[in-house]
Order: structure tokens, then C-alpha cells, then sequence
């Protein structure tokens, strides 16, 4: 078998409808496109959005809220249980973004209480949830909020 012996199976496709060709075809004179109008044009294109000069309704619809996108402070967020698994007595950004923790070392930094941990260590970040700084406080960590 070679590439140009393949064909579809048999009743797959169907033969293209040639409309405009003459009145004993059933598809003539106006070939389908009713009388007159924009849509009987060539170039008419009938757009999914286009409501026919109606008011769209992306106009119609209210406007609400408020959206305070360009003051949003966005965290990396990192778990006091993934500072345990480092073998690294102090933790700053850098340290995160080298260890995979975080993505960027310069956006802002916020260490989570969810796990244990068992080592001192001094943790450097943008800010700390309460039950984080209590539990790196609690074995003689230090915190430091920048």
C-alpha cells in the first residue's frame, strides 16, 4: 500500500454541494442565499458576537464591582514543612529560588505554618503567617520580615 492508494472508507465523505449552477440543479439563481440582503452578498461574513445592529449585549449588561488588580500584592507561597527538608541553617530568597521553592527570588515571599519542623533556622521573607513564625520561634528559629 502507498500513500496516494489510500482513500476514506466508503460512505465517509460526501461530494461537495455546487450551488449557482443553473435551475435543474436545485441549487440556482440565488444558490441558497434567499433574495436580496446582506447575507445574499459575497462578503458578507455572519459573526458569532454580531446581534444585527442591536445594542450587544456586552454593552446592555451592567458594569459592577471593583477590581483592585493594579495594588494586589501576589505571594509565592512556601510551607515551613519544605524549609525542614533544606540542609541550610539561613533561608532568604535566594536559597528558595535556587532550592525550586519559589520561581522568582525577587516577588514577595510568604512562608506558611503547614507541616513540623525540628531545626533552628533563620528565615528571611516578605511576611509569615502566625502559626509559621510561632513554629520557627518555637525551636529558637529566628524571623526576619523585610
Amino acid at each position: 500500500m502507498k500513500l496516494g492508494e489510500l482513500k476514506p472508507k466508503k460512505g465517509a465523505t460526501h461530494s461537495k454541494k455546487r450551488v449557482g449552477r443553473g435551475h435543474g440543479s436545485g441549487l440556482g439563481r440565488n444558490a441558497g442565499r434567499g433574495e436580496k440582503g446582506y447575507h445574499s452578498r459575497s462578503g458578507s461574513k455572519h459573526r458569532p458576537w454580531f446581534e444585527g445592529g442591536q445594542m450587544p449585549l456586552h454593552r446592555r449588561v451592567p458594569k459592577r464591582g471593583f477590581s483592585n488588580y493594579l495594588f494586589k500584592k501576589e505571594y509565592q507561597l512556601v510551607n515551613v514543612s519544605a524549609l525542614e527538608k533544606l540542609d541550610i541553617d539561613a533561608i532568604d530568597a535566594n536559597v528558595l529560588k535556587e532550592n525550586g521553592l519559589v520561581k522568582y527570588a525577587l516577588r514577595p515571599i510568604k512562608i506558611l505554618g503547614d507541616g513540623k519542623i525540628t531545626k533552628k533556622l533563620k528565615v528571611t521573607a516578605s511576611s509569615f503567617s502566625a502559626s509559621a513564625k510561632e513554629k520557627i520561634e518555637k525551636v529558637g528559629g529566628v524571623v526576619i520580615e523585610h
